[in-house]
């Protein structure tokens, strides 16, 4: 068998190629330099060879009882190939192993510290169309373990953790929404003291799945999902599906979210995230200028940096029925016009945001009369309608010129520092199911957030799409901060942060305090565990600030003061999870947050030890400052800080003196 390593920064992953050629398989992938190995041993006796190796990426033909990743038919109905290794292509940072038949299959693994990006390119080398009806962007065999994690919610209960345990046999979620969705992540790993984990980078429909085999053997399956009709690949055509991403620690799940973070880190522009408030929660569509103005003053007083315009200031945009598509300032809501309120906000030393949904078109816009063919339904059917609005389909050229032209003509002619893209329905009824829509969108959806980033490099984007619909690694790519949910009640937040840290970096979760009262867990949390569970993203004020008294004004200049001393070090540290907290550590310096959930004996009524926290990720020979005190970090590790008294809630720095 002829092997190639991959080397990231603490792992290995090993893929080979038998004599024969007919397949890839995984020969080791795990901590250190050789990795944890992939060996089945044995006779088949009922089944092909191919359906019981660890094989990369299975085409049907090759396997045919076990699960594939390619399916790809022929004009006379057959659906098999058998495509046989002809090549490795290597370079400094790629490994392309080539398989051709009447298609040429090529497999591309790229190791990005201990992430394996793994995708797939096919080209059409015969004569006839062919349809792929499965075509995955890879599979990852997992040597050790059977419980598998996975992100499940709904809208306003994003993120919430589980687990599935596989004595045998599959487990599979997805999306058939034309977008990440709210009900599963494309995420899954698994749970043990080394773990693996695979993520897809795709912002459309998608599906992962995960099989324990008969010989014990974990493979997870992570893919694009196309109409029902198959996505058709004609002669001389070519089709490169998304990424896959694979990440293994010897950290357990808590290291595995970081070597995801690290990856993230890498993806990202590195912004340092200004505290901003958004006057949704505020106001609504209740959008008057003199009351924004009078919110942003009182936004800037407490150390608020941007102000952002929410849902309601273009024509026609009264409430829910209206306006999307009509992206012109409301000369009622904004007399002395953008331009003059921008000009005052930034008198108060605030820089501007705005809020805008491009996808979406109301049916009653003028856009929508003007275009009609623009919007996305199935001809001789009423179109779906949710949340009071239809759909472009952004799969045709002039609706993706148009929204570039919208996005580009605004931030061209007003001072925006900040744009919040929200999207707030799914793609459902979408017609002619011979096109590739699903692939046609999401590309030109990229497209347009690429141009943003390149010719708008000054603004910061957030990604939204009703609460965290649309939270996945293409958006991260892509965007500045992604909105995990819109729920900010404290307790809920809480939970909802707690899985979103399991796949994705602190840097892309913005995190707003506000009034909300909880969905989940109404119980009453104190100012301090509100701005605690924010600043431990990206903080965002969203609460009504004309209905807040001078103490708790005083109190939030005082945790935002707190937090720009160290936001830079959480958007880009270590982060480690704590029996009653988070922990983000770099070099010198951490920063602890601590939250009080409802078992503590926050009244002291009845007799206990002290509560102490033992942190992590520090240096056990090097003393370190905790307030006015100093301990050695063996102390901090074993024994911890304490998390005692009255308080709901705790934010410590930690720093180093050796």
């Amino acid at each position: 068998m002829r092997t190639w390593t991959l080397r990231g920064t603490t792992t290995s992953y090993v893929v080979g190629v038998p004599d024969h050629g007919q397949w890839a398989q995984l020969v080791a992938w795990g901590p250190g330099d050789g990795g944890a190995p992939v060996e089945v041993v044995g006779t088949e006796h009922f089944v092909p060879r191919a359906d019981v190796e660890p094989l990369e990426y299975a085409v049907r033909g090759v396997r045919y009882t076990s699960p594939v990743e390619l399916v790809v038919s022929e004009p006379d109905g057959s659906d098999e190939l058998r495509p046989v290794f002809t090549e490795a292509i290597e370079s400094a940072d790629e490994l392309q192993l080539v398989f051709v038949d009447v298609v040429r299959l090529v497999l591309h693994y790229r190791m990005v510290g201990d992430v394996v990006e793994r995708w797939v390119s096919l080209a059409n080398e015969g004569t006839a169309e062919l349809t792929l009806h499965r075509h995955d962007s890879a599979a990852f065999v997992v040597p050790v373990g059977n419980t598998v994690k996975y992100l499940w919610g709904e809208w306003n209960s994003e993120f919430q953790q589980a687990s599935v345990t596989l004595p045998r046999g599959r487990f599979t979620i997805g999306s058939t929404q034309g977008i990440t969705g709210h009900t599963y992540s494309p995420f899954l790993a698994t749970d043990g003291d080394v773990a693996y984990g695979v993520q897809l980078a795709w912002s459309g429909s998608w599906e992962t799945s995960a099989e324990v085999d008969t010989t014990g053997l974990l493979r997870l399956q992570a893919g694009r999902t196309s109409s029902s009709l198959g996505l058709r690949l004609g002669p001389e055509e070519t089709w490169e599906s998304p990424k896959a991403v694979g990440a293994c620690s010897a950290e357990g799940t808590d290291g595995l979210a970081r070597v995801f973070h690290a990856y993230e880190r890498g993806l990202s522009r590195g912004r340092t995230p200004k505290v901003l408030y958004n006057s949704w929660f505020a106001t609504e569509f209740d959008l008057r200028a003199e009351h924004q103005l009078e919110l942003a003053r009182r936004a800037a007083a407490i150390g608020v940096e941007t102000f952002v315009v929410d849902d309601g200031w273009f024509v026609g945009r009264s409430d829910d029925t209206g306006g999307l598509g009509d992206w012109e300032v409301d000369p009622a809501k904004f007399p002395d016009g953008l331009d003059g309120f921008i000009t005052r906000l930034q008198e108060l030393g605030l820089g501007f945001g705005l809020w805008i949904e491009p996808e979406s078109v109301s049916p009653r816009s003028q856009l929508a009369r003007r275009h009609p063919e623009w919007i996305l339904r199935t001809a001789g059917r009423e179109p779906v309608l949710i949340r009071n609005q239809l759909l472009l389909d952004l799969s045709r050229d002039d609706v993706a010129e148009f929204i570039w032209d919208t996005l580009d003509r605004l931030l061209s002619s007003y001072d925006i520092t900040y744009l919040k893209w929200d999207a707030n329905r799914p793609r459902l009824d979408s017609g002619d199911q011979r096109r590739d829509l699903d692939g046609q969108v999401v590309a030109n959806l990229y497209g347009i957030l690429d141009r943003l980033r390149a010719q708008h490099p000054e603004v910061v984007v957030e990604g939204c799409a009703g609460g965290g619909a649309r939270v996945d690694l293409g958006m991260a790519a892509r965007v500045d901060t992604l909105w995990p949910s819109d729920n900010t009640a404290p307790l809920d937040r809480l939970r909802i942060q707690e899985g979103f840290r399991t796949g994705f970096a602190p840097h892309l979760m913005s995190s707003w305090v506000t009034d909300a009262e909880g969905t989940h867990d109404g119980r009453e949390r104190s100012i301090d565990f509100r701005f605690h569970v924010a600043m431990a993203g990206v903080l965002g004020i969203g609460a009504d600030l004309s209905g807040w008294t001078d103490d708790q004004l005083k109190t939030a200049a005082r945790h935002i003061a707190q937090y720009k001393g160290f936001r830079e070090l959480i958007a880009d540290s270590n982060v480690y999870g704590l029996t009653h907290g988070v922990q983000y550590v770099a070099d010198r310096r951490s920063v602890v947050f601590l939250w009080e959930t409802g078992d503590g004996n926050v009244r002291g009524t009845l007799p206990a030890r002290p509560r102490r926290v033992p942190l992590a990720g520090l240096d056990p020979a090097t003393n370190y400052r905790v307030g006015d005190e100093t301990y050695p970090g063996s102390y901090l590790l074993q024994v911890g800080i304490a998390f005692d008294g009255t308080a709901d809630s705790r934010c410590v720095v930690v720093e180093a003196l050796d």
